[in-house]
């Protein structure tokens, strides 16, 4: 059985305007002012760093559920960091309603098994093809 998930994306005439197909959603990609584009829409790293805030929040809503636990709200903010060290992503989540130590433990694992992060950590294979 296979599970297909695709977005298509066209790059327009129009300097870095993106306009992108996911199902029966469409989506505007740009780049700011400053880095050449018209701002009419996230960059792509900022749509990365919203995919994975919002698959972590859904896959800790997921296993929360599944244990019964009521965390109300889920806050994730994911940040790409550049520094003297390089750069990488920092994700700082936080729950509307109290959670004891073990839950924090655990949802801290669960949280790095989201399907978008292990992607971003190179656990899936990308092949490329020009048609």
């Amino acid at each position: 059985m296979s599970d297909n998930t695709s977005s298509k994306v066209v790059l327009t005439t129009k300097k870095y305007l993106a306009e992108a197909k996911m199902r029966n959603h469409f989506a505007v990609i740009d780049e700011p002012v400053n880095a050449g584009g018209d701002d009419n829409g996230p960059t792509p790293v900022e749509y990365l760093l919203t995919a994975i805030g919002g698959c972590v929040s859904i896959t800790l809503r997921m296993y929360a559920e599944r244990k019964g636990w009521d965390v109300g709200e889920i806050t994730v903010n994911v940040s790409q960091i550049k520094d003297e060290n390089g750069t990488h992503l920092s994700e700082e989540i936080s729950f509307e309603k109290e959670i004891d130590e073990d839950q924090r433990k655990r949802l801290l694992v669960i949280a790095g098994k989201c399907p978008v992060a292990k992607m971003v950590k190179g656990e899936t294979e990308i092949v490329s093809s020009i048609q």
